[in-house]
């Protein structure tokens, strides 16, 4: 009785690991590796899985396909890099297909892989996203090892004409991007200290700001010739400021302003250096256009936009307030700045 137990036991237990490998198995047929067909493999492994031949143990099938699994497992995180079509290319055709396209997106390309990565570092791509005249903007003290690395140069802020004005370039499509400084512009008693005064600022871009101590005309403005700016390209122009804690009559005061070129019609929008909540205010016939704190500290507010043709023409910006006779004080000017249409 004890030998015939035994041997229902041990059948038990071949039963029960023959049941345990098949049902691996079937899972190994289901989730072919790599998306390869299961239909040849299917056939191998129903034969392979059909039990112990001649008494052999299938404990080690079992584990031969647990270990299948495990391999089919590790596969789904792994990250298979193909030949891509454009890899079969010369890399200087690839640069040249880029440099028709924009430094974002060159920038983004060169992680579709390594021959892009490649081909995204040639001189000739970056020669198409440096402006014309690059060779004059260009810092001469400094040497540059490549087109690229004189293109991010460029990115960041740096005076031209004498500290007259700020000029970058915009870095995701290459436009250039100029702030006229403080100096530049007119300003109606801007030469009298009791109305205003010059200081210097850490933060500023330029040597010197203009601080308005106590005026009831508040007038100013300025202009420039288009060449500076990229040709074909819509631009707006933008007020920056800053406004000091204790100032007054600023509260809620529409300050009329407009861009337009010399002897064409001005279009003219408000803005308001010191608004009381979050609201778009309104005025009979005129409507608030409403200021944004930008990521270096200062305010700016858009004043107006215009198309910048190929042509030389001069721009105009005017900022006046004709609506109140009250006295003001307690505003600071870095200059007015010309980019890109929503462009940041």
């Amino acid at each position: 009785m004890k030998k015939e137990y035994r041997q229902n036991q041990k059948w038990v237990k071949n039963k029960a690991l023959n049941q345990k490998a098949k049902a691996k198995v079937s899972v190994s047929m289901v989730r072919p590796k790599h998306g390869v067909e299961s239909k040849g493999k299917g056939k191998k492994v129903s034969g392979s899985s059909a039990g112990p031949k001649h008494g052999v143990d299938s404990k080690e099938k079992g584990k031969e396909a647990s270990g299948s699994m495990m391999e089919q497992n590790q596969s789904v995180g792994e990250i298979i890099t193909r030949p891509l079509p454009f890899d079969d290319l010369p890399e200087d055709c690839i640069s040249k297909i880029i440099s028709f396209t924009s430094p974002r997106d060159a920038c983004v390309s060169s992680l579709v892989s390594k021959t892009f990565e490649s081909a995204v570092q040639s001189d000739s791509v970056w020669d198409k996203f440096l402006p014309l005249d690059y060779t004059s903007l260009a810092p001469a003290s400094r040497a540059f090892s490549s087109k690229r690395e004189l293109y991010f140069s460029l990115c960041d802020h740096f005076l031209i004409e004498d500290g007259k004005k700020s000029f970058w370039l915009e870095k995701g499509s290459g436009k250039k991007c100029v702030m006229l400084a403080p100096r530049q512009l007119w300003i109606t008693w801007g030469s009298s200290p009791e109305y205003w005064q010059w200081i210097t600022m850490p933060e500023s871009r330029f040597e010197e700001v203009a601080e308005l101590r106590n005026v009831c005309a508040f007038e100013m403005g300025g202009s420039m010739y288009t060449r500076v700016l990229s040709p074909r390209t819509h631009y707006s122009a933008y007020f920056v400021y800053k406004i000091r804690n204790r100032r007054h009559g600023l509260r809620d005061l529409p300050i009329q302003v407009g861009v337009g070129f010399k002897g064409q019609d001005m279009p003219k929008k408000f803005i308001c250096f010191d608004v009381s909540n979050d609201k778009i205010k309104q005025w009979p016939r005129k409507e608030l256009m409403k200021s944004e704190k930008r990521e270096d500290g200062w305010i700016e507010a858009e004043i107006g936009d215009f198309f910048n043709e190929e042509d030389c023409d001069e721009i105009q910006v005017s900022i006046v307030d004709i609506t109140s006779g009250n006295w003001k004080c307690g505003v600071i000017i870095q200059g007015i700045e010309f980019r890109p249409k929503n462009c940041r």
